[in-house]
């Protein structure tokens, strides 16, 4: 018998980290972006907090489906580039990207796409960049109305990262992957369903609960069953996906150097319109 979507309105909470909540109900473990004020952005503490709690959910054997969402009325605007001072620094003094990317972002996209174990993301709001990343590494992606997506690295000068470079055209094919890469335009949670981005849509007013309600039929679900579905999948789909991963980072360490980026980054701190010389 399946829950009912009022059965699950009830979550304990299971851990506190200074930037995650872990929450359980049954068999199902929430994992909460909490920066809500920075509309869940990516700072270390986040990244080091996030993996933990991942880590630990696809460990415990009490947790049957992971549901990954984000505090307030924001899954997560990626990267918050007003840490980037606290960010570790190559030898010129730029900030280490690679790094950043190989030992925190990438163990975290990893362990979501290997844990035995379905992994649902509830996109409450914007997901951008990393944050798009992150909602894309689920196995499915549920949206609200009110959700956009945006690769915005474009608009700082960057290139895809977190593994989206792949999941995206996987998801949506090369030309619609390319389009979003390039424009650094929003896509509507209506338009990524129609494009097939994402698996549900739901109102507003009704996400929370239609998110709980799946996330509790999938762990009432043959967990063994999702495992095998999942290591089938992901050997056709991403068996690449280690390479594709290093060859986002060394990318991104390149672009990382340039002038670009660092008039994209200022231009956002600063709130106007970015002037790039291909630098």
């Amino acid at each position: 018998m399946r829950p009912s979507i009022a059965a699950m309105s009830t979550y304990e909470l299971a851990r506190a980290y200074e930037t995650v909540n872990l929450h359980r109900a049954g068999g199902v473990a929430r994992i909460e972006l909490n920066r809500p004020i920075s509309m869940n952005a990516w700072n270390r503490q986040l990244g080091l907090d996030l993996l933990d709690a991942v880590e630990a959910t696809a460990a415990d054997p009490g947790v049957r489906c992971v549901l990954l969402t984000g505090a307030g009325k924001s899954f997560s605007s990626g990267a918050d580039l007003k840490d980037m001072h606290q960010q570790e620094l190559t030898a010129d003094g730029r900030p280490d990207v690679y790094k950043v990317l190989t030992e925190r972002y990438h163990p975290i996209i990893t362990a979501l796409r290997t844990m035995e174990k379905p992994v649902v993301a509830a996109v409450n709001g914007p997901a951008v960049g990393i944050g798009l990343s992150l909602a894309l590494a689920a196995d499915l992606v549920v949206a609200a109305e009110r959700a956009y997506f945006l690769l915005a690295f474009v608009n700082i000068g960057l290139v895809p990262d977190g593994g989206s470079s792949a999941f995206v055209s996987n998801r949506i094919g090369f030309p619609r992957a390319m389009e979003l890469a390039m424009l650094g335009e929003r896509l509507p949670a209506t338009r990524a369903l129609e494009w097939g981005l994402v698996n549900r849509v739901w109102p507003d007013d009704e996400f929370a609960q239609r998110s709980e309600a799946l996330a509790a039929r999938l762990a009432a679900g043959p967990t063994r069953s999702y495992a095998g579905s999942k290591r089938q999948l992901n050997a056709w789909m991403e068996r690449g996906l280690a390479a594709q991963l290093e060859l986002e980072a060394s990318i991104q360490r390149e672009v990382a150097q340039s002038g670009d980026f660092l008039e994209g980054v200022s231009a956002f701190v600063q709130k106007r319109q970015a002037v790039f010389e291909g630098s």
